[in-house]
């Protein structure tokens, strides 16, 4: 009985401990890597409407990531980009990351429609 209470009180500080979250990897879209934001957008857009949603967020942050590829000087490089794709894109990530589906396909849908006007 005293070994047992002994070996819970000496546990006891490392049970204790806090684990850190563990970040998984979300799923990839069957794209190629190299696929323009339009069709990550795309992607984004039917993974929502299936229900996978983890593959939804990591087409829609390829997507973004595309749409941040641009040209600038470099004095200009640490602004913030000013297009409205990827407004819109970091718009259906956040509606998304709430669980607003309705709204994070308004805003793909938005992100499309601006990806046409460039």
């Amino acid at each position: 009985m005293r070994i047992m209470l002994l070996a819970l009180l000496l546990a006891a500080p490392a049970l204790a401990q806090p684990t850190p979250p563990i970040a998984l990897a979300l799923p990839s879209p069957n794209v190629d890597d190299d696929s323009s934001s339009l069709v990550f957008l795309l992607t984004a857009k039917q993974a929502i409407n299936d229900g996978k949603l983890d593959l939804a967020m990591e087409a829609l942050e390829r997507a973004e990531s595309r749409a941040l590829g641009r040209s600038v000087k470099p004095s200009l490089a640490n602004q913030p980009s000013d297009q409205d794709i990827v407004a819109e894109i970091a718009a259906a990530r956040r509606a998304l990351a709430a669980g607003d589906r309705a709204t994070a396909l308004d805003r793909i849908s938005n992100a499309l429609a601006a990806n046409n006007t460039q």
